[in-house]
């Protein structure tokens, strides 16, 4: 089973650039983040012509995540994070496909730091760890993908001072993606690739695709029982390069069985 994580940056804007990745790569199972649209816009059409099923929260203009599977339909588990009633952001939603549990997530950037929207991305992570508790309890293969919006060591980012005051980097945010991991879950890329850097974003600003001022920001976490049957990892950076291309790489791992 191959399961990805892309942030999309809009699907409706990027929908051809989706269908022809989709296309070359063929992954089982697809996370999407940031489809900036309503539920009733959602493309579900087109990725079913495309061989896949869905299960999606929209929401106009800002957010919104999904779940695709190739030759199948997810079963929906779960359409927002538990934790707190008043949160209407569509930040998360969680599906069972093919005896794994997958969740497809996308934190609060937090900026500006410190403020209010600090204070919601940590609060936010504390509900994913208290959420993430439940499901290691459960003792099911889980996969956590999606943009995390946490850069997790100094490594994966580009060297720079430029964002040392921004919420992705602060110790707070590191130490709570710390203490999710510490649960049992495996960062699939920082074991694939434990001597390299490893981008999975680059800004549209300041010409920091061609120089490659990347950071990792793009996660897939698997459970004990999932990392047993974890066979590989990777991005594919390239698509990050195409014509209106998102300023996200699909990121990816492949479990075994």
């Amino acid at each position: 089973m191959k399961v990805a994580t892309f942030n999309i940056n809009g699907i409706n804007w990027r929908l051809d650039n989706l269908l022809d990745w989709l296309a070359e790569a063929e992954p089982d199972v697809v996370c999407l983040q940031e489809l900036k649209a309503d539920q009733r816009k959602f493309p579900r059409t087109a990725l079913e012509e495309a061989g896949y099923g869905a299960v999606w929260r929209g929401q106009p203009a800002w957010n919104g995540v999904a779940i695709l599977a190739r030759g199948a339909e997810p079963v929906l588990t779960r359409d927002e994070l538990p934790g707190d009633p008043a949160d209407r952001d569509a930040r998360y939603i969680e599906a069972a496909i093919g005896g794994v549990l997958i969740a497809s997530l996308y934190a609060p950037n937090g900026n500006p730091q410190p403020g209010p929207k600090f204070d919601f991305k940590l609060a936010w992570m504390e509900r994913l760890i208290a959420h993430a508790a439940e499901l290691v309890a459960a003792d099911v293969p889980v996969v956590l993908a999606g943009d995390y919006n946490v850069v997790p060591e100094p490594r994966d980012i580009y060297e720079t001072r430029s964002y040392d005051r921004n919420a992705l980097v602060q110790p707070q945010s590191r130490a709570a993606y710390r203490r999710l991991l510490d649960q049992g879950w495996t960062d699939a890329i920082s074991t694939a690739f434990p001597d390299e850097t490893v981008f999975t974003f680059w800004d549209y600003m300041r010409n920091r695709w061609s120089r490659n001022a990347g950071l990792r920001l793009d996660h897939l976490l698997v459970s004990r029982k999932a990392a047993r049957r974890l066979t590989a990892a990777g991005v594919d950076r390239p698509v990050r390069g195409r014509p209106g291309a998102s300023d996200h790489a699909p990121v990816w791992i492949e479990l075994e069985g």
